[in-house]
């Protein structure tokens, strides 16, 4: 891996160009995946929000998910609300295929519907204080495997997770000024180069 990072964005619904743009005022290149193809040379993987089964539907078209889950296997990848569901081992509410590569289960829409959206502040695992953490229709992680570290809650639920090379918020990091959650994934890309 070069000494800056190439990381994607999975560009196919949700805030993936505020994505790119985090990363990238930290110092990674980024660019905007739309094909199978775009995976090829890079380092690391974001997966925005969205919802899941519309994402589905747009990876299930030319190939796309198979290669997807052969990189979500061997490449760092951060999922943010709809991306952690589809990188869950176990979805519930209702039930729905993912990559199963972050051993954890997740309640779809748990928190309520987009009225109920809220913007929070909580405690962190990470240096620096409490962490504004906006939720918009979000997961909820319902269990954590033994390999899985909690680094943030809502209410004594896990909100921030990370096993191994992977790493999962049920909130969008994006859409707020607090860089920390991008910095820590692009931290985790050069752990791994």
């Amino acid at each position: 891996m070069t000494e800056i990072p190439l990381i994607g964005v999975l560009a196919l619904q949700g805030a993936f160009d505020v994505h790119a743009k985090r990363l990238a005022e930290l110092g990674a290149t980024t660019c905007l995946v739309r094909k199978p193809e775009d995976l090829n040379s890079l380092d690391a993987l974001v997966i925005p929000g969205g919802e899941s089964t519309t994402f589905l539907k747009h990876l299930e078209r030319a190939g796309f998910y198979s290669a997807l889950d052969t990189f979500v296997r061997t490449k760092p990848v951060f999922g943010t609300c709809a991306g952690c569901i589809l990188l869950a081992k176990e979805v519930t509410n209702p039930p729905q295929r993912s990559f199963a590569v972050l051993d954890i289960a997740v309640e779809r829409n748990a928190y309520g519907r987009q009225n109920d959206s809220v913007i929070l502040h909580a405690d962190t695992t990470l240096p620096g204080g409490p962490m504004e953490m906006v939720f918009i229709r979000s997961p909820r992680i319902s269990r954590l495997g033994t390999n899985v570290e909690a680094l943030a809650h809502r209410n004594g639920d896990p909100v921030l997770v990370r096993q191994g090379r992977s790493l999962a918020a049920t909130f969008h990091p994006e859409l707020s000024d607090d860089r920390r959650v991008h910095q820590l994934f692009l931290d985790i890309v050069r752990e791994n180069s």
